[in-house]
């Protein structure tokens, strides 16, 4: 398999040999990040690090509610 073949596959979300980390923003949204990066500003590790399967499994059970944090505030009416 070419390099090219190996990114495209990975990118098209099949497993690979990377360990991630889950991180979390403001607003309570999720995603994963490889855990050999710093985390981008804005973004805290939750805690979770493991292959990408897992850490997506992790968010899949703890993010029930996409809505950003502040429109789930303004619209319960605690904004």
């Amino acid at each position: 398999m070419t390099q090219a073949q190996q990114s495209s596959s990975t990118a098209a979300g099949e497993a690979d040999d990377l360990a991630y980390t889950v991180v979390i923003n403001d607003e309570e949204q999720y995603s994963i990040w490889p855990s050999f990066r710093d985390v981008p500003a804005g973004w805290r590790e939750v805690g979770v690090r493991g292959p990408k399967a897992e850490c997506l499994a992790h968010i899949e059970t703890v993010w029930t509610d996409m809505r950003p944090a502040s429109l789930r505030r303004h619209m319960d009416g605690t904004a």
